[in-house]
């Protein structure tokens, strides 16, 4: 009888590469189950506050709504840092400072005066109506020491309870397991094949060649319904794919450039709260939005030099928003140490985003102001957006299926009236749209 080979020998191998593959598996799936060794920092112990006999937790609500706008804990704003305010100048004399400053200083107290000089001579609001009790309060929260600022984990650092697999088995062991199974059958099949072949060839069975076929792009060629289905397929895609191409020249949809001066819309407008027409006025009065000039930005940001640790996020950093914070300061020459204006100033360079093309009329104050549209409809959801970005495609299309939509204001315009009443029974509705009104004649956009 012909030996067909020795199949145990192969089957040994084969067990012994699916055992050492297997252990290599279990040994990762061990490393990736241990828990890693987390020592967590041990946290400072909080120096305890001044020993005073107000409510720091008042004092708080009392500072915000007394001091912040010209004084900040720990940074000199209009007037100087308060954090620990009570170990410079005894209680009695804060008693009078905050009372009534003005007659502190003419009576010629010396504290009075340097206090005075060492912030540009401005005089500081009196505050009557604090009692003493009151500013015992704002004093117990300036006596508090300053937290510590939280760490954000580093890029690519793994932080406790983020993997969704915690506990469980990793996706890479069960991927790891698929691709071996995978391996064995591939392995197998192969086996199989060659015996297969080896038992034919001992048996004296011949294996029938392959009959040569037609190659595939001859059939083809021969039909020639087919050839002309293509073609006309063909020309049709191209002509497709063409036209969409030619209609996105000018269409920047999407467009979020870098501005030399980081801006979030997600700060000011959304977490904030502040209106849109406060920055962009000129949108109720005029044609155009227009640029902000820094001046608006230093209305608030003369006693803002630095940002909450609640802003950052995973992106953005607090230090990223205190150097944008700077880079305004250094444009308008603002020293926020000396609290006054250097003269030196430096333009800003910022990139447009929307620019309609030249042919095109559209004025703000006529859909702000008359029409009331809201800055949304056609900006998007600005509130949410960390960098600005063109949410609309600007295109005649888009303009005309808004005019088609969107009903006309009447109430409190009589100028309309009658010619409202007009088209009303002519079109039988009782709200016109824009495009009723002639908002789709060319002369209302290209004239």
């Amino acid at each position: 009888m012909k030996k067909m080979g020795d199949h145990n020998s192969i089957t040994r191998r084969l067990y012994l590469s699916v055992a050492l593959m297997l252990t290599l598996s279990l040994s990762s799936f061990a490393q990736d189950a241990a828990p890693a060794a987390t020592a967590a920092p041990a946290a400072e112990t909080a120096a305890p506050a001044a020993a005073t006999a107000g409510d720091p937790v008042k004092g708080k609500d009392l500072f915000n709504t007394n001091c912040a706008a010209c004084h900040k804990l720990d940074a000199k704003a209009t007037g100087p840092a308060l954090r620990g305010i009570s170990g410079k100048h005894d209680k009695a004399w804060l008693y009078k400072w905050i009372h009534n400053s003005g007659d502190l200083i003419k009576s010629g107290d010396a504290a009075a005066v340097k206090v005075f000089e060492e912030n540009n001579k401005v005089p500081m609001t009196s505050f009557p109506q604090l009692s003493e009790a009151d500013i015992d309060n704002i004093i117990a929260y300036t006596s508090e020491p300053k937290a510590a600022a939280a760490t954000a984990p580093a890029a690519g650092e793994k932080v406790p309870g983020a993997d969704a697999n915690e506990g469980g088995v990793s996706n890479n062991v069960i991927l790891g397991a698929l691709t071996l199974v995978m391996a064995i059958l591939i392995v197998m099949l192969f086996l199989v094949n060659n015996v297969l072949r080896k038992v034919a060839a001992a048996n004296g069975i011949n294996v029938a060649p392959k009959e040569p076929t037609l190659p595939i792009w001859k059939a083809f060629v021969k039909n020639q319904f087919l050839v002309l289905v293509t073609s006309i397929f063909l020309l049709l895609a191209s002509g497709y794919f063409v036209y969409g191409y030619l209609m996105q020249v000018g269409n920047d949809q999407e467009y979020a450039p870098i501005q030399p001066i980081h801006y979030s819309h997600r700060i000011h407008a959304g977490s904030n709260g502040i209106n849109c027409n406060y920055c962009h006025s000129a949108a109720r009065v005029g044609k155009t939005a227009g640029i902000p000039s820094l001046n608006v930005c230093m209305n608030c940001h003369k006693n803002i030099s630095e940002v909450s640790d609640t802003t950052a996020t995973a992106e953005y950093s607090k230090a990223f928003y205190d150097g944008e914070i700077a880079k305004l300061y250094k444009a308008v020459g603002w020293d926020k140490d000396a609290q006054k204006y250097t003269g030196k100033t430096q333009p800003v360079k910022w990139v447009r985003i929307h620019n309609l093309q030249s042919f095109v009329y559209f004025n703000h104050s006529q859909h702000v102001n008359v029409a009331g549209v809201e800055c949304q409809t056609c900006h998007g959801p600005v509130e949410t957006f960390e960098i600005q970005k063109q949410f609309a495609p600007l295109t005649m299309k888009w303009c005309v299926d808004c005019h088609r939509k969107t009903e006309v204001k009447m109430e409190g315009n009589e100028y309309y009236a009658k010619i409202h009443e007009q088209l009303s029974k002519k079109y039988g509705v009782e709200k016109l749209t824009a495009a009723q009104m002639g908002g789709l004649e060319c002369g209302k956009c290209h004239y």
